[in-house]
């Protein structure tokens, strides 16, 4: 069967498998936009009439008429939209990209991921404008019909992807929302290409020697246009394989870009034996590690929770030490002044003792004055000396007393958390709170009020505690009394075991005896099993060749039908279509015979009439009547 020998479209299925098409990816620039995001992808379909039409059909030169699969800006049919919008990760996807695209493009209005979950109608117009603007930088936004002028502008610019004006009144809205964001995706890559255009003069420059600037795909989009125009020309003339093409674009692309197969593909096995080490190690060490950081975790709180609470202890020791800091700079300050004060006095005597004088009685009554108030000097130096380390010694036993204290009132929260009797909330607590709350400036008021709300509540638990465990005693002495019982009768048990156990070493020797016969039995029965096994074997590879040359057998004759079926479709179409023409001819033959034949039945009445008006057939038509009315006689 010809492919060009009409203008028909082919009903054979494709030759080769979408999937079996060369995937032609080279490396990008990371500066460079990417645009693509709208990419169709090829339709699911066996022959090539289900290929659809965005523009219409096409008729190549050679007479084949072949439909393009670009989109579908000018037809009236609905185009539904390829991209899984209602997949949560690919919205999430946009969504991080829409937010990327206002931040590094200066988006005057503040802007965050999660405010485009779900945004309103006012920041959807808004951020619509924003990227419009780059297309068109007098855009105004109007006052009115917004619901018809955001898609009649996406349709204008050739979005292939249709919006309601309902969807325009709840943008927000969660299936609405994903519709819009694809509409936006597309019009931030239409930025980006539009802005990558704009910074080049023309659309592909000239190849020059061992030029290596190829970040910015000049050379690689006028080679992919190349390679994009051949093959489109060989599809257009009926083929559907380009393995010459593929291969010739294969080797330019691998001598743009200098590519080493030996080194891609040691890095590729080097990248595979490293994601198979990562694998297995993350299935190995997940579950322990996770455990340890939880652990590890517990206890760093632990930790952070003791620090806290030590933390806040010393800012208590702290304030106390400065209020007394404080106190015995006031005394020193007084000190001081008193100090002042004598050397005053003492400048003053000295004065008059240096100006007057005096007698012997009076500088010996002077000097033991001075021995005694040098005497009382050092008295009460030693005396502050005293007092100072007895100040030190108490505070140290008042800090002893503290930790000790809140050793012992550690132990009574740990205590009171084990019995459950904190939080107030706890099941032993029944709503009281018996958390002491201890503090340097606790006295005995504090005390003693600790003590009418902990102590008596605690007391009366005591009693009901002790109540309960008398009762149980009770119970328990009960239950003594029912296990001595129990105990008499395993007693006597106990002999009846004693005399089934004899009966059971006969049974067991008796056993023992069956058991090697059945042993032996099953040795005979495993030998065998074995041959058995042989033999299946032997039968399950004979059946597995006869299956495998079977479902060739059954892939030959399914290919055979398919050619037969495709053969008999021809076959019928052909026949129908002769049948139809020989039926055309036929109406056509009949409706002019029938014509034919009026007009002369219409000429011989004619010429009958004129005969019959005849004078010479007159005597004709007597002699033909005599004639008849003879033969009647006869």
């Amino acid at each position: 069967m010809s492919r060009a020998s009409s203008s028909r479209q082919s009903l054979l299925p494709l030759r080769v498998a979408d999937n079996a098409r060369m995937n032609l990816e080279t490396p990008k620039s990371k500066d460079r936009p990417g645009f693509g995001k709208l990419s169709m992808p090829k339709p699911q379909s066996g022959t090539s009439e289900r290929r659809t039409s965005f523009f219409g059909t096409r008729t190549s030169g050679a007479g084949m008429s072949r439909n393009s699969t670009f989109g579908a800006f000018g037809g009236a049919e609905k185009m539904k939209d390829p991209r899984p919008l209602h997949d949560k990760a690919f919205v999430q996807q946009c969504i991080k990209q829409l937010w990327e695209f206002l931040s590094e493009n200066g988006f005057p209005n503040s802007v965050t991921i999660k405010s485009l979950q779900s945004p309103s109608t006012k920041e959807f117009l808004k951020i619509f404008a924003f990227i419009y603007s780059f297309l068109d930088p007098t855009f105004q936004m109007p006052t009115s019909k917004i619901e018809e002028e955001v898609p009649r502008v996406l349709r204008d610019l050739g979005y292939p992807f249709a919006l309601s004006k309902s969807s325009m009144y709840s943008v927000g809205a969660p299936h609405t929302w994903p519709q819009i964001l694809g509409s936006l995706i597309w019009l931030i890559d239409n930025v980006k290409l539009f802005n990558n255009m704009k910074k080049q003069d023309l659309l592909f420059g000239g190849f020059s020697e061992g030029s290596v600037d190829i970040e910015d795909g000049v050379e690689f989009n006028k080679m992919f246009m190349e390679y994009t125009a051949k093959t489109y020309d060989r599809f257009m003339q009926g083929a559907d394989t380009f393995e010459e093409e593929d291969e010739e674009y294969r080797q330019k692309i691998k001598k743009i870009y200098n590519v080493d197969e030996s080194h891609l593909e040691a890095v590729s096995e080097k990248h595979r034996i490293l994601c198979e080490e990562v694998e297995r190690l993350e299935k190995e060490s997940q579950q322990d590690r996770l455990m340890a950081k939880r652990s590890e975790k517990l206890k760093l709180q632990t930790d952070l929770q003791k620090i806290q609470s030590y933390r806040n202890n010393l800012e208590i020791f702290k304030t106390n030490l400065e209020q007394k800091v404080a106190s015995v700079s006031e005394e020193l300050e007084g000190a001081e002044l008193q100090v002042e004060t004598l050397k005053k006095e003492q400048s003053r005597l000295q004065h008059v003792l240096e100006n007057q004088k005096f007698s012997q009685a009076d500088i010996e009554r002077i000097n033991h004055e001075r021995n005694e108030l040098q005497q009382m000097i050092a008295t009460l130096t030693k005396s502050r000396e005293e007092a100072e380390q007895h100040m030190w010694n108490e505070e140290i036993a008042l800090a002893k007393a503290k930790e000790s204290v809140e050793a012992e009132l550690a132990e009574y929260h740990r205590l009171a958390r084990k019995l459950k009797l904190i939080p107030s909330s706890a099941s032993n607590a029944c709503g009281r709170d018996f958390e002491i709350k201890f503090s340097a400036e606790c006295g005995l008021s504090k005390i003693g009020q600790n003590k009418t709300h902990i102590h008596i509540p605690l007391m009366n638990m005591i009693s009901e505690v002790e109540e309960e465990l008398g009762r149980l005693t009770n119970h328990k002495l009960s239950l003594e009394e029912t296990v001595e019982q129990v105990n008499c009768n395993l007693f006597d048990k106990a002999n009846d075991i004693k005399q089934l156990k004899e009966k059971i070493r006969k049974v067991d020797e008796e056993m023992e005896q069956e058991l090697q016969e059945t042993e032996r039995e099953e040795e005979k029965w495993a030998s065998e099993l074995e041959s058995m096994e042989d033999h299946r074997k032997r039968l399950q590879k004979k059946v597995t060749e006869g299956y495998d040359e079977a479902a060739e057998q059954l892939k030959a004759a399914q290919q055979e039908y398919h050619l037969v079926l495709q053969e008999t479709n021809e076959e019928r179409r052909t026949v129908g279509t002769n049948l139809s023409n020989v039926l055309d001819i036929a109406t056509n033959h009949l409706s002019i015979l029938d014509k034919l034949l009026q007009e002369h039945s219409s000429r011989v009445d004619r010429d009958y009439r004129e005969t019959i008006q005849e004078d010479e057939l007159k005597d004709l038509m007597e002699t033909v009547e005599a004639y008849i009315a003879k033969a009647k006689s006869l």
